[in-house]
């Protein structure tokens, strides 16, 4: 999912991360990849956001999910697995009931 920068503010006040630039060179990779989103790194690896969708609500959660783990101690080279769900929830907006 490609978040906008109020969603990317909720989520980094939620989850310990780096947001990967726009114009970062791994950017078009990691799409080609991964598809469309924002992607985030932390001393793991690299991470998307999923929304979490509940029917006749508009999604206001996403889990982090994780898409590769750094394979060296210098953190400069990540290596790409399965999709895997982390159970880290980001609440996007208030639920109303």
């Amino acid at each position: 999912m490609k978040l906008n920068e109020a969603q990317i503010t909720k989520t980094l006040s939620q989850f310990r991360a780096q947001v990967l630039a726009e114009d970062h060179p791994a950017v078009a990779q990691f799409r080609e990849l991964f598809g469309q989103h924002t992607f985030f790194l932390d001393a793991s690896g690299l991470y998307v956001l999923e929304l979490l969708e509940v029917p006749g609500m508009e999604a206001a959660e996403g889990e982090v999910i994780s898409l590769a783990d750094w394979s060296d101690t210098d953190l400069r080279k990540l290596t790409t697995h399965r999709p895997v769900p982390t159970g880290v929830v980001i609440r996007l907006q208030e639920i109303r009931h």
